[in-house]
């Protein structure tokens, strides 16, 4: 019997209200920055709040990784060290890590996972994380369908994680240096200064200026609803969603669409399971193009793509919605089939291929009237950007999640029992000693109608069996606080049996795939050092951060202007 495989849906969470929306509206598991030492600078969190979102993720049996993936300096080593001990005190799930020092610090036996800053391109690469000791690897975005069904079926036993949704770098993860030659802000230390979302002009060897003023090096968002299926049967375990630093709004919508497209896949394919608990019930419809997007690319599930780029500019454009008519005095029409609201926000590339935006004060059915007057052509396209009643209804509490239950009370010589017993197989029995009376009228849908009533709790009644042999009445204060005390007990029963992945990392010699490590290695620390060349490395040259390389090679990327252009 093949046992079926685990999927997980991950999502980003830039601070604790993002982590529990994204555990509401269907994460499987959630990553979130640790209090220092994270890829995003700007989106540390306090060990007080990853400790309150592992609770709540553990109910529905989410899990919750942290990204501690910058490169570390040898000062850095010890406190690091502190923080990962204390990230496993309060029930972090695994360490999502690109610095090869971290392997040689005393750690707890927490998992770790390898970050798509460790450059995961190869089978080799693949193979050699693994026998280290990770638990999952991040794939770079870069990799085709192909490809990642080539590292899966050379490496079986390895979890893959690769992206599906979000902002994409032009340069592949961890290879770029040009923030730091730049601007001294290093990626690889959190701090990017996104270079590639500036304009540029490109030039030819006559000094003709061909392109003038554009955003050359920004790409559109990543979006692989379409080939979630694919990447399943290519291997693929953890589909993760990009955004540490993305608003509340995205995290829900963004979440709730991927849960329910994989929900669809799940549901015919039985060689796949969910990997968490409990279901999300929305007040919304999940809708991508409302939330941030610089237009959408699958990026290269199979062959070079024809449209990546976003020339015109590096923000959202959100979701086309018709042309300008005429403009008249204070209000423009608009050709379209969606309607505007109040409130939105618009937006339009001008003549020079500018972004303008403005808010609508009013609208009148084709009618726009804006706070502000605007200079825009007929014919021009029209994008919301701001979709005031989308956003109005994300406000609010548009999700709620609910773990099944099987509920039956029965009789005993004095009294009744009531059993919940839930999707995972946890089960709890409380007695209410109660003096026996027969009923006047018949019970049995009350009863059932009463013992479902679960109200604000994490659970829902899949069931209710009413196992009385006669006709009996029990007082619907006394079967409220039966049902109540089963219920808190099975969540504690649940956060008790809620077991997370205990690992020690193994003491390994295996041979690193290559030589010598350039500055691409971005080892900064003498342990990372130690640790490659433990492992066959014969030479292993700085970090570009501790000693820039003249005329290094600043990006490394898959985008090709000269495709892109035509």
């Amino acid at each position: 019997m093949i046992r079926a495989r685990k999927i997980e849906l991950l999502a980003p969470a830039r601070n604790l209200a993002c982590g529990i929306a994204a555990i509401d509206h269907g994460a499987d598991a959630v990553y979130i920055g640790a209090p220092r030492f994270g890829a995003r600078a700007a989106a540390g969190n306090s060990l007080e709040d990853i400790a309150t979102l592992v609770a709540h993720a553990h109910t529905y049996y989410a899990r919750v990784y942290v990204a501690l993936n910058t490169i570390l300096t040898d000062a850095e080593l010890e406190e690091a060290e502190t923080l990962i001990r204390e990230l496993y005190r309060v029930g972090v799930d695994a360490l999502i890590v690109q610095d090869m020092g971290i392997l040689r610090l005393d750690l707890p036996p927490i998992p770790l996972h390898a970050s798509t800053q460790t450059d995961n391109v190869t089978v080799g690469k693949v193979r050699f994380l693994a026998e280290a000791g990770f638990r999952q690897v991040v794939l770079a975005r870069e990799l085709s369908v192909r490809e990642i069904r080539h590292i899966h079926e050379s490496n079986p036993e390895v979890a893959l994680e690769v992206f599906v949704h979000g902002a994409l770098c032009v340069s592949y993860s961890g290879r770029c240096y040009v923030s730091q030659a730049s601007f001294g802000r290093s990626a690889n230390r959190g701090a990017c200064a996104q270079f590639c979302r500036l304009p540029f002009s490109l030039v030819d060897a006559d000094g003709q200026t061909i392109v003038r003023n554009k955003h050359l090096l920004s790409l559109k968002d990543m979006n692989r609803m379409a080939h979630l299926e694919e990447l399943l049967d290519a291997g693929v375990s953890s589909l993760k969603i990009e955004g540490r630093l993305k608003d509340l709004s995205y995290v829900k919508n963004v979440t709730a669409a991927y849960r329910q497209e994989l929900d669809r896949i799940l549901a015919r394919r039985p060689e796949f399971v969910r990997a968490s608990s409990g279901k999300s019930i929305y007040i919304f419809r999940p809708q991508l193009t409302k939330s941030f997007n610089r237009g959408s690319t699958p990026y290269f599930p199979e062959d070079r793509q024809e449209d990546l780029t976003s020339f015109d500019t590096p923000k959202s454009l959100g979701e086309e919605m018709g042309r300008v008519k005429e403009v008249r005095g204070p209000y423009l029409t608009v050709a379209g089939v969606k309607p505007f609201h109040n409130g939105d926000g618009a937006c339009f590339l001008d003549e020079q291929g500018q972004l303008k935006g403005f808010r609508i004060n009013r609208v009148e059915g084709n009618r726009l009237y804006p706070q502000e007057p605007v200079v825009v052509k007929p014919r021009t396209v029209l994008y919301r950007n701001f979709d005031q009643e989308f956003e109005r209804l994300l406000s609010r509490h548009p999700a709620v999640r609910k773990i099944g239950v099987d509920i039956r009370i029965y009789e005993h010589p004095s009294g009744y029992a009531l059993t919940f017993s839930d999707e995972d197989g946890n089960a709890v029995t409380v007695s209410l000693t109660q003096e026996k009376e027969e009923a006047r009228t018949p019970q049995t849908e009350n009863l059932r109608t009463q013992l479902a009533k679960l109200g604000n709790t994490v659970f829902e009644a899949l069931s209710v069996e009413v196992g009385f042999a006669q006709n009996r009445f029990i007082p619907s204060s006394r079967l409220a606080e039966l049902r109540r005390q089963v219920a808190e007990r099975l969540l504690a029963a649940r956060q008790i049996n809620y077991r997370r992945e205990l690992y020690r990392l193994p003491v390994t010699s295996h041979s690193y795939p290559e030589d010598m490590l350039s500055y691409t290695g971005n080892v900064a620390n003498g342990r990372a050092r130690a640790f490659y060349l433990d492992h066959g490395v014969k030479e292993v040259a700085p970090a570009f951060e501790e000693q820039p390389v003249e005329e290094a090679v600043l990006m490394f990327c898959k985008h090709c202007l000269r495709h892109s252009m035509g």
